[in-house]
């Protein structure tokens, strides 16, 4: 500490490299154990600088700098499929990394104005101030929860059974303050001590696994129910370069008749990704009505990603159509992505020549409605693309309904770890909301996924193809649904009342 005392560009290199460590515990690498030593790292280097506010809010902005920048990277690749957006790449891969470094830098200049000592609680504060600040990042400017260090444990299913009680954010502050834990190693406790809390934070770690793994094997014994139909969901991984080389629809469209193989005997939904034919508004895929009703029988319905012109508006929707692409049921997009699907301060930057990254230059408008689709008894909540990543906001109208259904266009990741994130959110929102989880996505993975966050059917982005189900198993309500984000808070109310219980008896 001396030298980097002396030295603060060693300093800055040094908490760099722990936040840049902790992204490998992300998905698709899931080396959860990392953040054993890049978050002691962490809280050790804040308490030693802990008295200088400035240098412990660069410690944090830095180090969640280095965090981002390392498992976002692919946000640049949608710059690349137009020259007006490529010498805007270095901005993309500096300037976003180090604005949600931000959130970090906030929580540990808190922590620092709290004054922490080498105790038990200020393993405590940091978790609290940390787990506050990235449910501000999650929700401030419309909010980007991606990427929140809870996302580690996405692929053992034991330990995020509990996300159906606490939910992601209440999740990720127990995830935090379990990656801080270690530091005590190096608090002035008797050996005693130490031992009593490593003891009781591994009874509390099998409690969990114990109590997740006898969910999943009661879960296990549950019946399986006949849906009555078939629902096919198609992956037809379509290159996304071909939407810029005005290739004929009718292509594109064979291809997918042919990639879903219809059966006209068989009562079939068929699930197909957002954004496949989004080179053409719905009005001209009209024009090739025939090739729908020829191939698709009238025991067939299609949900498919299309860009809808209403009253002047451009929606991108999702729409549940006959043979005849009769519109039956339909649901605008309520969250859009700024830059992607809409140009924030639009007058201002299309004066530079700006406009969004997706085709045309004009800015999709949002809806705020979320109806339930229906299909024969059973209803599906309407989720396109990244909406799915908003724990707790998926069903505002809490009517009850069967299936969380997700349409997604990943071909903007590239060949990347993006694709991999974005489908993480599938499995945490399916044991939330206890419900389970249909995504179909073009240049992604596509997936069938139990309420409990078993796959049951999964396509890589690397692949085309469709999951066929003619079955489910259903799942009790859950207490998340039921009562959503307010559950953090809960857990909120409990760390703010420990921390001031224990500084008054400090004082």
């Amino acid at each position: 500490m001396t030298l980097l005392n002396k030295n603060k560009i060693l300093l800055y290199l040094f908490v760099f490299s722990f936040g840049l460590l902790s992204s490998f515990s992300l998905p698709p690498y899931n080396i959860f154990y990392i953040n054993f030593f890049s978050y002691p790292a962490l809280l050790w280097t804040l308490l030693f600088y802990s008295k200088n506010k400035i240098v412990s809010f660069n410690i944090g902005w830095i180090f969640g700098f280095g965090y981002f920048m390392s498992n976002l990277y692919w946000i640049t690749n949608s710059l690349t499929f137009e020259d007006i957006f490529k010498p805007l790449i270095p901005f993309a891969l500096i300037l976003i990394p180090l604005f949600l470094g931000l959130f970090y830098g906030f929580s540990t200049l808190v922590f620092s104005i709290l004054n922490p000592k080498k105790d038990l609680l200020s393993i405590l504060i940091l978790a609290t101030t940390m787990s506050i600040f990235e449910y501000i990042r999650s929700f401030l400017f419309g909010g980007f929860p991606w990427n929140l260090i809870a996302f580690s444990f996405v692929n053992y299913l034991e330990f995020i059974q509990i996300l159906s009680i606490t939910g992601t954010y209440a999740f990720n502050s127990l995830v935090i303050l379990f990656f801080l834990s270690p530091t005590i190693l190096f608090f002035n406790y008797k050996i005693k001590v130490k031992i009593s809390i490593f003891i009781f934070s591994l009874l509390a770690l099998f409690t969990n696994y114990f109590l997740g793994n006898s969910n999943l094997e009661q879960f296990e014994r549950t019946e399986k129910k006949d849906l009555g139909f078939n629902i096919k969901i198609i992956s037809p991984k379509v290159n996304i370069n071909r939407y810029f080389q005005n290739e004929n629809p009718n292509e594109f469209i064979l291809e997918l008749i042919n990639i879903s193989e219809p059966d006209p005997s068989t009562e079939t939904l068929f699930i197909f990704p957002e954004g496949i034919l989004s080179s053409i508004y719905f009005d001209d895929l009209k024009k090739f009505k025939t090739l729908f009703s020829n191939n698709f029988s009238k025991k067939h319905k299609i949900i498919l990603g299309m860009n809808i012109d209403e009253k002047l508006n451009i929606y991108n929707s999702l729409l549940v159509m006959n043979n005849d692409l009769k519109v039956l049921q339909k649901y605008h997009k309520n969250k859009l992505v700024p830059f992607g699907e809409f140009l924030p301060f639009d007058n201002i930057l299309s004066n530079w020549g700006f406009k969004k990254i997706t085709q045309g230059y004009q800015s999709f408008s949002a809806d705020n409605r979320r109806d339930l689709i229906r299909f024969n008894n059973y209803s599906f909540i309407p989720l396109i693309c990244y909406e799915i990543i908003y724990s707790g906001q998926i069903n505002n109208s809490e009517k009850n309904y069967d299936f969380i259904l997700n349409i997604s266009e990943d071909g903007w990741f590239g060949n990347s770890i993006g694709p991999y994130q974005h489908y993480s959110h599938s499995i945490f929102r399916s044991i939330e909301e206890g419900k389970p989880v249909i995504r179909s996505s073009n240049n992604g993975i596509s997936a069938f996924i139990n309420p409990k966050g078993q796959v049951i059917g999964k396509i890589l982005a690397t692949d085309k193809g469709f999951i066929e189900i003619k079955s489910f198993k259903k799942s009790n309500k859950t207490i998340f649904s039921s009562h959503g984000n307010k559950i953090f808070f809960y857990f909120l109310s409990i760390y703010i009342s420990l921390i001031f219980f224990f500084k008054t008896r400090e004082n």
